[in-house]
This record gives C-alpha cells, structure tokens and sequence, in this order.
C-alpha cells in the first residue's frame, strides 16, 4: 500500500469535531488510474449518524445565534486556508478522483468563490415587513435556518458538490452533517473537515461521515436531521424524496442529466464541435451536465461529425498522476463496463462509429457515434462516460421534440448565428440551464443553478438562492397593546 495519508491526523477517521474512528472502521482509498490503495478513510455506522445528528442539533442555537459578521469571518478564513492548501486537494482530486490537473485546480478555484458568496449571505436582508388590515400591527416575514442540514455528495466534484451546499448552510446559521461518497472521501471530506476545523468553527457544528448507503439512509430518516440536500443519481434522489415526503423533511435534490448540444443549420460548426467536445469529454465525462446527445441539422451532420471526431482522436487518455493528458480513468470497472456496453449496442443497432469505442482498463476513449436514433440507450439514458452520440433533425420543432423527449431537464445548449432563433428555441426546452454559442457544463456560483423534471426538485443553488434554500420562512407580528377579542 502507498499509504499516502497514512501520517494524515484524518487518515482513517471520521469527524465530528474531533476526529475519531468510526463504527464501521476503515476502508482503502484506491486510485482508479491504477488500483493503487493510496490512503485509509474511516467508515460511519447508523450509530455515528444518530450521535451526530444529535450533538449538530445541541450545537445549532447557539451558531444561529452568533453575530452574522462572526459566522462569515469563519466561512472566509476557510476559503482562505482551501486557496492556501490548493496543491493538496488538487493533488487528492488527482488520485482520489481520475480528475486531470486542469479540473482538480478548477474545481479548488469555483470552490473557493463560492465561499466567499456563501460568507456574504449573512449581510443580505433577511426578512420583508408586509401591510396590515389590522391598525397597529407590525407583519416581519423573515428567514430562520433550517436546523440541521444533512448533505449527501457525489464523487465527480466532490470537493465543490459539497462545497455549494455546506458553505451556505453554515453562514446562515445551521449545522451540517456530510456524507461524501466513499470513493472520494478525502477530497470530498477529510480535506474539507481540516480546514473549518483550522479556521476556528465551534465543534459539533461539521460531522464528516463517509459510508455506503446505509449511512445515508441513516441521515435522510433521521428526525433530528430537518433538511437533506442531495446531489446523485436520479433513481436514489427518488428515493430520498419519498422518505423526505412522508416525513415533511425539507429536501434539496439535483440529480442526473442527459442534456443536450442543439447545433443548427446556421452555427459555426468548428465553434459548435468544439462546444460539443468539451461537454461530452471533459472528466471523462462524469458530469451530470455533460453533453450526452448531439443533436445536429441534417445539412452539417456530416461535417460536424467530422469535427467532433477529429477533436476526440487528438485527445490523450492516461493517468493524469504521471501524464499530461486531456482525459483520465473512469471512475471504477462497472463503470467502464457499462460505458462499453452502451457503446457496443449502439452500434449493433446500426449507430456508425466515428472514433474511440475502445478501452484499455479503466481508460476509455474518447467517442463519437452517429446515426443515433432514440430508441437506443445511448440517447435515452445518461452515459456518465466520454461519449458523443449524433442525432439528426430536419427542423427546429424536431430538435425541441427530441430534445424535450428526455424526463431529465438539467442544462442544453444551442449553437447558431441568430441568438433570436436560439433564444426562441430556449424558451421550448425543458430544461433548467440553457447557454447559447456555448456547452452546458457552465456553473458560476453567483448564479441560480438547479434542473427541471428527473434532474430535480426545483432546488437552487448559488447567489441568492442559496439564502432561501437553507433557511425558512417565518412570520412574526406585533402590535402596541394587547388585542381585545370577544372571550
């Protein structure tokens, strides 16, 4: 084992203020470029959620309570010690993640800006005084927080994933018990314990509790757990609603996508196929905003297609620990499997291979297909792997009806010389995020950023959502003298 954290204060531990072993013990960190096990992380049981959803509940009051500046100067002084400490969760993300340098250092950079926006929530008005019909009184609406706000974070980014929603959660005043995904706890959690703890917040405030799903079930059922903000894959976010549902929990869901890059008869074709190779390969494709079907004018599918395949074979694929590569390894063997499979059947169902559609272990290459048609899974489904399928149409109504075929709703792109026509076209998608002349991989934490349908609950995150997403609201009136009634 090339123990990397094994002097690590964090290495087999959970935290909960204090780092300490946890109930279900160890797991190893295995690096998917190579099967390395480069570190320990420790295990949470159902026992570790009950105690720390209990003492985040003791520990809650007293945080809202303190001065709003206090809660941001901690918040900052994070941010800080995350941009002093960029090589180390750039160097993890690396080997922890398949990221390439280039994503790792993004990833530290958005991160870090969210947190400064998540730090100014706290000077933002948080109530509305509204009229009254009753003479005298006073109506104050105003944001609470939520209390304890459990988050569930994915693998793929999973130091900002977590980031967007621990960060606000705590400069509005609750306590936050994180469940990152096992395969990249360091990143996800570890790192991001090290530096609240460094920057002064009060203990009891940020548990870390990396485990399977049990360990989240724990979280989303817990009664003393009053919010759950989750970002996965849509068949478990379902799930989580349910039990959310029947327990009036609050409930934050941003789940998968399968977004589509429109080009039309009119767009620059070199800017559109670039567009489209940056959505569909960067990380390997393992984002949920990724370009997952290109849906490309009859009259330039040829060239377009030409392109985008050109751009995918100059491409390098490798280990981004030892190599300067565009493209990493996919996260585990299942799936890379499945990738292929998907890969496979399209072209056993008459899909044309234009480049990749290989693998070497968990490498996979770049790939684009055409001829896709949306009877085959490669379109229907979300591929979470660097794969480019190509669909044509004939009409602008044909690419909203393809379009809008998917449950999923998350981003879209459009490519074209006329922003009226493209715009136009936006207003038809069923989609939460559309850009024009660009890709849907495009996230500014200043900004709104949530999906419609299977892609989630109509959560937002980012700039002023942020507020109302993790506080509630309450209404309070008074007036001079005690009101007279009849009894």
């Amino acid at each position: 084992m090339n123990a990397l954290g094994k002097e690590a204060v964090w290495s087999g531990k959970i935290f909960d203020g204090t780092w300490k072993s946890g109930g279900a013990g160890k797991a190893v960190v295995i690096e998917p470029a190579t099967g390395e096990h480069i570190g320990e992380i420790g295990i949470a049981s159902a026992a570790d959620v009950d105690e720390a959803a209990n003492v985040a509940r003791a520990s809650q009051e007293a945080w809202a309570a303190a001065p709003f500046d206090k809660r941001a100067r901690i918040i900052r002084e994070a941010a800080e010690l995350l941009k002093q400490r960029a090589d180390e969760f750039t160097q993890w993300n690396i080997r922890e993640c398949g990221s390439i340098a280039t994503k790792g250092q993004w990833e530290v950079g958005i991160t870090y800006e969210q947190m400064l926006q998540a730090a100014a929530l706290t000077g933002q008005a948080i109530g509305t005084i509204f009229p009254s019909s009753i003479p005298g009184r006073m109506n104050l609406c105003q944001r609470v927080p939520v209390g304890v706000v459990g988050v569930i974070a994915p693998w793929n980014f999973p130091l900002f994933l977590a980031m967007r929603s621990i960060a606000p959660a705590l400069a509005l005043g609750n306590a936050v018990v994180l469940k990152p995904d096992a395969q990249s706890a360091v990143t996800g959690g570890a790192l991001i314990a090290r530096i609240f703890e460094d920057a002064g917040l009060p203990q009891g405030l940020f548990h870390v509790l990396p485990g399977t799903g049990g360990v989240g079930d724990a979280l989303v059922r817990h009664p003393g757990v009053n919010m759950i903000s989750f970002t996965g894959s849509t068949p478990v976010g379902r799930g989580i609603a349910e039990i959310c549902g029947r327990m009036l929990k609050k409930v934050s869901l941003e789940l998968g996508g399968n977004n589509v890059h429109i080009v039309l008869p009119d767009a620059d074709i070199d800017g559109a196929a670039s567009c489209g190779a940056w959505g569909s390969f960067l990380h390997q494709g393992q984002i949920c905003m990724a370009v997952g079907r290109h849906l490309v004018h009859r009259s330039i599918a040829e060239q377009y297609a030409e392109n985008l395949a050109r751009r995918a074979k100059n491409l390098h694929v490798g280990n981004p620990n030892t190599e300067q590569v565009h493209l990493g390894p996919l996260i585990n063997d299942k799936q890379t499997e499945r990738v292929h499979r998907m890969v496979t059947a399209a072209i056993e169902a008459g899909a044309s291979l234009v480049a990749g559609g290989t693998h070497r272990d968990r490498f996979y290459q770049p790939t684009v297909l055409q001829g896709v048609r949306p009877d085959m899974a490669v379109f229907s489904e979300e591929i979470f792997g660097p794969v480019a399928p190509i669909t044509v149409f004939d009409t602008d109504d044909e690419a909203v009806e393809l379009a809008n075929s998917s449950e999923y709703g998350l981003a879209a792109s459009i490519s074209s010389n006329s922003i009226s026509r493209a715009m136009n076209i936006a207003k038809r998608l069923h989609a939460g995020m559309v850009h024009i002349n660009d890709q849907p991989v495009n996230c500014e934490p200043q900004v709104p950023f949530g999906g419609m349908g299977a892609s989630g609950s109509g959560g937002r995150f980012g700039g002023p959502a942020s507020l109302e997403e993790f506080t509630q609201s309450q209404w309070v009136s008074f007036v001079e003298k005690p009101a007279q009634y009849p009894f």
